[in-house]
C-alpha cells in the first residue's frame, strides 16, 4: 500500500535528498545493515551488523505490552527506512503498521519487500514527515522508531505528533544518536556540520518534551557503548569492502563517511554521545 505527503522543513528536505541520493542507499543497503538500517547491540566487537540491529529492534520490541495480542492493534514507525522493523512487528505480532520515511528511493525498495514476503495488507508505507503526521488523533497502540530524530531540528513537534496519534495507554519506545545532558558546547560540530544540523537531542531534552505532552517514562536503557561499537563496526567495514564500494560509489562519499563515523566514534568514546532505548506510555 502506498501513500504520499510533501510537506517539508528544510532541515528534513536535507536528509530527505540525501538518503534519496544513489550513493546513500547503496552504501546504507549494502553495509549499515540492509533491512535494518540504525545502530546495532552487539555481542562481540566484530558481529555481523545486520544481526546486532536486528537484535536491537527485537530488544525494543520485547518492551511492548500493547502488542502481545497484535491482531487488530496499529503502529506507527517514524522514520521506517527500508522497513524491516515495520517487518518484524508485523510478522510477530500480527499489527498493521504505517510506516513513515522520508526517503522515496527506501521506501520503494520497503514496498516491493513487503509484497514479496506478503506483508503489502499489514504494512502501509508513507512518503512523509515525522513532523506532519497524516493521520488522525488517538489512533496507534505504539509509536516506534529507530535513530531518526535527529534528522529533526523542530524534535519538540514529533514528540507532539507521538503524543497526539497515541491512543490513552499507548506506547511509545525509540531510539536516538544524543548529546550528553552535560555535552561542552561546539565539541559535536564535526558531526553537526555531517548531517547539518545545530544540534541533537539529548536524554534531558526528551524527558522534559514527554513531561510536557503528559507522557510517563518507563524507561531509558543506557546503551551508549553500543554506538561506539557499531560506528566502529560499519567503518571497519567500509575500510575492508573499500574497493568493491568504490564500483558502485563515489569516492568522495566514501571518504567522508569514513571521517564523519570517527568523528561519531570519537564523540562517544569521550563521553558527548548518548543511545539507548526511551520507552514512555501515554
Amino acid at each position: 500500500m502506498t501513500e504520499t505527503t510533501t510537506a517539508y522543513t528544510e532541515t528534513v528536505e536535507t536528509a530527505r535528498e540525501y538518503y534519496n541520493s544513489d550513493d546513500a542507499d547503496t552504501f546504507y543497503y549494502t553495509i549499515w545493515g540492509g533491512e535494518d538500517i540504525h545502530v546495532g547491540i552487539y555481542d562481540s566487537e566484530d558481529e555481523d551488523i545486520r544481526t546486532a540491529s536486528q537484535r536491537t529492534v527485537n530488544k525494543m520490541a520485547n518492551r511492548l505490552g500493547q502488542l502481545e495480542n497484535g491482531s487488530g492493534k496499529h503502529v506507527l514507525d517514524m522514520g521506517a527506512g527500508y522497513g524491516g522493523a515495520a517487518r518484524y512487528l508485523a510478522n510477530r505480532f500480527g499489527c498493521e503498521v504505517v510506516a513513515l520515511n522520508l526517503s522515496e528511493v527506501e521506501n520503494e525498495k520497503d514496498r516491493q519487500m513487503n509484497r514479496e514476503q506478503g506483508l503489502d495488507d499489514k504494512i502501509r508505507v508513507v512518503d512523509g514527515n515525522f513532523e506532519e503526521v497524516h493521520e488522525p488523533d488517538d489512533s496507534f497502540d505504539v509509536v516506534w522508531s529507530q535513530d531518526s530524530f535527529l534528522h529533526s531540528g523542530n524534535r519538540n513537534l514529533i514528540f507532539e505528533e507521538a503524543a497526539r496519534v497515541l491512543k490513552d495507554g499507548g506506547e511509545f519506545v525509540f531510539t536516538d544518536p544524543m548529546q550528553a545532558d552535560d555535552c561542552p558546547s561546539g565539541v559535536l560540530q564535526p558531526i553537526l556540520d555531517r548531517i547539518h544540523l545545530e544540534s541533537l537531542g539529548s536524554p534531558g531534552f526528551y524527558r522534559e518534551q514527554a513531561e510536557r505532552l503528559g507522557l510517563k517514562e518507563v524507561s531509558f536503557e543506557d546503551h551508549t557503548e553500543q554506538l561506539i561499537n557499531h560506528y566502529s563496526r560499519v567503518l571497519d567495514e567500509t575500510v575492508k569492502h573499500e574497493d568493491e564500494l568504490l564500483k558502485r560509489i563515489s569516492r568522495d562519499y566514501i571518504e567522508h563517511m569514513k571521517e564523519g563515523l570517527k568523528h561519531w566514534v570519537e564523540g562517544g568514546e569521550n563521553g558527548y554521545l548518548v543511545w539507548g532505548i526511551f520507552h514512555f506510555k501515554s
